[in-house]
């Protein structure tokens, strides 16, 4: 093969790594403060490789430069993040099982039920939804409990008198696997601090996992649900049932216990 066609088919395979590589960086950050940043930088690397096939050697050298010193900063400013995306990495599993959209449908009427009947009763209550994240390290930190997914046991264990009305809930597939269990609180100092202990914990999961946390106020009775950091406003059971059903039934890794 002639050396210059392989130089040009290894300076198109290095740009296409590094755009995908990229593009999975900027989704895996995406909603993150350090989003914005990672595509300023996305653009750069563009001005880069353009720069780089048409010899401009000037622009190469002060890019290369900008690069190394950018590149420790970035590692400086955002090692919450780094940190977050590592430990996101670590727990993924790529063997899950998906259930039928009918047994989703079914999971996600218990819950809407149980949300809206402590809402009422103002009974505070802290349930996460584990998706391809495995939740292992909480769960260890709770009461272990490996019951079908019903209304009526989850307003059980969150009853006053129960011992396992305070820490959070954890669902997986079609089973409550734990309660009692003690999640992150979230490090976001934007939070108002009025904002108590169960609503950081409920935020605090989402941010350093994939999983969903559906949270009911003892104070208010409000019902919100959190994901990614941020808290989703939930105004009614239906508005409840239609952001779950988006975001479990059209997610391919709830899996089937």
């Amino acid at each position: 093969m002639n050396l210059s066609v392989w130089e040009s088919i290894k300076a198109v395979l290095e740009i296409a790594a590094l755009s995908f590589i990229f593009y999975r960086v900027l989704v895996f950050f995406q909603g993150t403060r350090a989003f914005q940043v990672l595509k300023g930088m996305t653009y750069l690397l563009v001005l880069f490789l353009i720069a780089h096939l048409l010899g401009l050697k000037t622009l190469v050298w002060l890019l290369t430069k900008f690069f190394t010193i950018w590149i420790l900063a970035l590692v400086v400013i955002f090692q919450q993040e780094i940190k977050q995306g590592l430990a996101r990495l670590g727990q993924g599993n790529i063997f899950n099982i998906s259930l039928e959209e009918s047994e989703v449908a079914a999971i996600i009427d218990e819950l809407v039920d149980v949300c809206f009947t402590l809402s009422e009763r103002k009974t505070g209550a802290l349930i996460a939804i584990e998706r391809e994240a495995k939740l292992k390290m909480y769960i260890d930190s709770g009461i272990a409990i490996d019951g079908l997914v019903s209304s009526e046991l989850i307003q059980t264990i969150f009853k006053h008198d129960s011992p396992m009305h305070d820490g959070g809930l954890i669902v997986r597939g079609q089973r409550i696997i734990a309660a009692s269990c003690l999640f992150p609180l979230s490090e976001n100092q934007n939070l108002s601090k009025i904002i108590g202990t169960r609503h950081r914990a409920a935020l605090g999961l989402t941010e350093q996992t994939d999983a969903l946390t559906l949270l009911v106020s003892e104070e208010t009775g409000d019902v919100s649900v959190a994901c990614d950091g941020k808290f989703i406003p939930v105004t009614g059971q239906e508005r409840l049932r239609d952001i779950l059903k988006d975001l479990l039934i059209s997610h391919p890794a709830v899996e089937k216990s």
